[in-house]
């Protein structure tokens, strides 16, 4: 660990974010950028930005020892929420100090002391900035300002709203419900019109055309209706349950279940075409894992709906497991489009759609993943997505241990 920052390599890194934002790039590209530059100039194992909303904290990016982190929810009641919301602005904090999934996940990565700053802007904590270090030992000199300086950079970018979101408080919020309520009719108009439209068509012909009909004919028209019917039951679930938290399994308490059964039982369920592109590799030894059947399958489900949406047709989509001494993972991965670094937690934002207007390619609400995040983290999970090696998306949803 050094004596002082590296001043000179801070401040060329600190030069290179601004020639960037200059050239128009925003929100999680740069900001993790900043984390890069920060983290060997401080001597840190790793660097974390958590974005705070009214629900609560979440790491939105992260690097080095830290990485692993990306999408880690902290609710609004967690002791190190409270913490960093109002103890003071910059303070250096032994891990320890707090209880939680997450303080014990950073203590078994080594992770036993952190620099934390706040990001304010117009009177309001939009997140907290923080350097990660295995001990207190040789504490650098000068880190808290420099820690506190880089918060007040991330706070700004907030401000200016340069691609970062800002928390649905304060004076905004009108502002934001309006362009959200706006949303939520563009979206539900445009995603309901097709399965409609279809069926409307389908029923017409057969009730017009009936008699001059083969029976091949009536039985493709019948099964089309069907199947554009249950889109449209699937679509109304999603609007209803994103809506409300009284979805499927809401009150049921997380169960220790077998992961590896219930994965292999919850595909059998998916349609026949997506059915047939799903490769397993799941380990005979996998642990239980607490979480629940029901939201389990759903989750399955919209995330191997959005790797069939976005990869070519009839390329793989690998389902894998793993565990570690704490949680229980799963993955998704495809070898489709992928997904830039920037879209990696946005894309968990209702209604959110990476291409719009005239410009999209692929069909949807904007629904699915918003819809996995809530059913994971109300079993204590999270889920994050990353680019694949290679090309494509990998998803991973992380449950504790049964």
């Amino acid at each position: 660990m050094p004596e002082r920052p590296d001043y000179a390599a801070l401040i060329a890194g600190h030069n290179a974010v601004v020639e960037r934002m200059n050239s128009g790039y925003t929100g999680l590209p740069v900001l993790t950028q900043l984390l890069e530059v920060a983290q060997p100039a401080l001597g840190a194992a790793g660097m974390a930005f958590v974005e705070f909303t009214p629900a609560g904290g979440r790491v939105i990016a992260a690097t080095g020892a830290a990485e692993w982190a990306v999408g880690w929810p902290l609710s609004p009641a967690d002791p190190t929420t409270a913490c960093l919301l109002h103890g003071p602005r910059v303070q250096r904090i032994r891990v320890d100090r707090f209880t939680g999934n997450l303080v014990e996940e950073l203590t078994r990565r080594g992770l036993r002391w952190l620099v934390a700053a706040r990001a304010e802007t117009g009177g309001r904590s939009v997140g907290s900035l923080h350097a990660l270090h295995p001990t207190a030992d040789g504490e650098v000199t000068d880190e808290s300002a420099v820690i506190g300086y880089l918060a007040s950079c991330v706070a700004q970018m907030y401000g200016d709203r340069t691609g970062l979101p800002v928390p649905g408080d304060g004076p905004v919020a009108p502002a934001l419900a309006d362009q959200e309520r706006d949303l939520f009719v563009a979206v539900t108009s445009h995603e309901l019109r097709t399965p409609v439209t279809v069926i409307k068509g389908y029923a017409n012909t057969l009730t017009d055309h009936w008699d001059s009909l083969t029976d091949a004919d009536r039985r493709r028209a019948a099964r089309v209706i069907g199947q554009r019917a249950n889109e449209l039951a699937r679509l109304v679930d999603r609007l209803l349950s994103s809506a409300t938290d009284l979805g499927p399994g809401a009150d049921t308490p997380a169960t220790a279940l077998d992961l590896a059964e219930a994965l292999r039982s919850a595909v059998t369920d998916l349609p026949t075409g997506l059915r047939q592109r799903i490769v397993l590799a799941l380990p005979a030894d996998l642990p239980r894992a607490l979480g629940d059947r029901v939201d389990l399958a759903t989750v399955l489900a919209e995330l191997t709906t959005n790797a069939d949406k976005y990869s070519p047709p009839g390329s793989p989509i690998e389902i894998s497991a793993d565990a570690d001494e704490r949680t229980v993972a799963f993955r998704v991965s495809d070898r489709g489009i992928g997904i830039q670094p920037e879209h990696v937690e946005r894309a968990f934002e209702r209604f959110w759609q990476g291409e719009s207007g005239d410009r999209r390619r692929y069909p949807g609400a904007g629904l699915g993943l918003y819809l996995v995040r809530r059913l994971v983290e109300r079993r204590n999970g999270w889920v994050s997505l990353r680019p694949r090696t290679g090309g494509g998306t990998v998803a991973e949803v992380r449950l504790p241990r049964g």
